[in-house]
């Protein structure tokens, strides 16, 4: 059988099974901070891989036989064309920590990928603004890529990202360089700055950037803001964006943390009638102001 033959019948057969892993192959690691690293990964040439035909916000699982499996999301914007995707994990975990052994050249099995991503066709035209705390940057960093490689498509575009320390922030040089983007407005905050630490941007958490931004052109009936980062990071981020009128339905945020099986099978992310793993992980604040997470 010929490659076009064998990738057609693999699609044919295996695409639509939820619980098949593909193998895929880490074709580079990159240290983002102390404790995270951004994997990226390539396809095995001969073999599809579904895992690959991503959009932003979606997610896929890393199978790890006798140790376990967990769900991250992708934190490139999707190309099917050109077969290489990444993950940025946090170590947290026994799965984590098992990934962190693992180097450059090493078969990993990946199925996916899973969930609701960002509704990219719906944010042509629209001003955006990107809200990121912690490793949350990672699911809206894939947005991100695909915007400003498409910036014409867009109006304004306003990044607000905000870390522990400058140690902590992942993908840091990545955010210094759009901090100094002509048209991107970027605002980058820390909690804390280590003495010797030469930190020139703002202190203080992630929602007192709102103060330092200018919203004066900002048309919120045309807005859409997207959210990640951690939980109670959430309820004063959307309080600033009530602030400035921007729609309920118009505030996109990931609901990922209680996923496990990927596949609405396992009751796990289950949030009052609603599962992450297949609802969302993309949720629009409308629909999701009534659950426990946002409590």
């Amino acid at each position: 059988m010929n490659p076009e033959k064998t990738d057609q019948y693999m699609k044919d057969h295996f695409v639509d099974n939820p619980y098949l892993a593909h193998e895929t192959r880490i074709k580079k690691i990159i240290d983002e901070t102390a404790h995270v690293k951004t994997f990226v990964m390539e396809n095995i040439d001969g073999q599809y891989n579904p895992a690959f035909d991503f959009i932003p916000g979606q997610f896929a699982i890393w199978s790890l036989p006798g140790i376990g499996e967990a769900p991250f999301s992708y934190s490139c914007h999707g190309d099917s064309e050109n077969k290489e995707m990444q993950f940025t994990i946090h170590k947290i975990g026994s799965v984590t920590s098992a990934i962190f052994k693992y180097q450059v050249g090493d078969i990993v099995e990946i199925r996916g990928p899973y969930g609701n991503g960002f509704p990219m066709d719906s944010l042509i035209d629209k001003d955006l603004i990107f809200i990121m705390g912690g490793i949350g940057a990672a699911p809206l960093r894939g947005v991100l890529h695909h915007v400003l490689e498409f910036s014409e498509s867009y109006g304004n575009i306003c990044v607000l990202h905000g870390a522990k320390t400058p140690q902590d922030m992942v993908f840091k040089e990545e955010f210094l360089g759009l901090a100094g983007h002509e048209t991107v407005r970027c605002l980058l905050t820390v909690d804390n700055i280590p003495e010797d630490d030469s930190w020139e941007h703002s202190v203080g958490v992630v929602t007192d950037l709102f103060n330092q931004n200018r919203y004066d052109d900002i048309d919120p009936s045309k807005t859409i803001a997207m959210i990640c980062g951690p939980p109670i990071m959430y309820k004063f981020v959307i309080m600033e964006l009530e602030k400035l009128n921007i729609p309920q339905d118009q505030i996109l945020m990931t609901l990922e943390r209680r996923m496990k099986c990927g596949i609405g099978k396992c009751g796990h992310c289950a949030i009052d009638g609603e599962y992450a793993c297949t609802d969302g992980p993309v949720f629009n604040y409308w629909d999701a102001k009534s659950t426990k997470e946002m409590i």
